[in-house]
């Protein structure tokens, strides 16, 4: 399989919701600047836009926006994201850097 990612990804494992037909719980298990896997039963179609908000560590939570890139049933879907406002994109960058320090109680690897 090719890996088209350009960004760095991160293991993570952090709470989510997503808008599918109602608020849908997730689990993401992959996140990068680019996109993000979303572990979860719910069914999505590839090319489908979709608003998620990730739970992150302080209480605190990201609004993010994607469209389905690809759909692996039952597992999940890989989610790119688009449309990202500046504040949104800033918020993911400071996260993406928070997961990659030293203090990381989430224990994320970069791969």
């Amino acid at each position: 399989m090719n890996d088209r990612r350009s960004q760095d990804r991160l293991d993570v494992s952090l709470d989510a919701v997503w808008d599918g037909h109602g608020n849908r719980p997730a689990r993401i298990t992959d996140l990068s600047e680019g996109g993000c896997f979303v572990d979860t039963s719910g069914e999505a179609l590839i090319g489908e836009r979709l608003t998620f908000r990730v739970e992150v560590p302080g209480g605190n939570s990201l609004e993010l926006t994607g469209e389905v890139a690809h759909h692996m049933p039952p597992v999940g879907f890989g989610l790119r994201f688009i449309e990202l406002s500046d504040e949104q994109r800033e918020q993911l960058l400071s996260f993406l850097d928070y997961l990659k320090g030293p203090h990381d109680p989430i224990a994320a690897t970069l791969r």
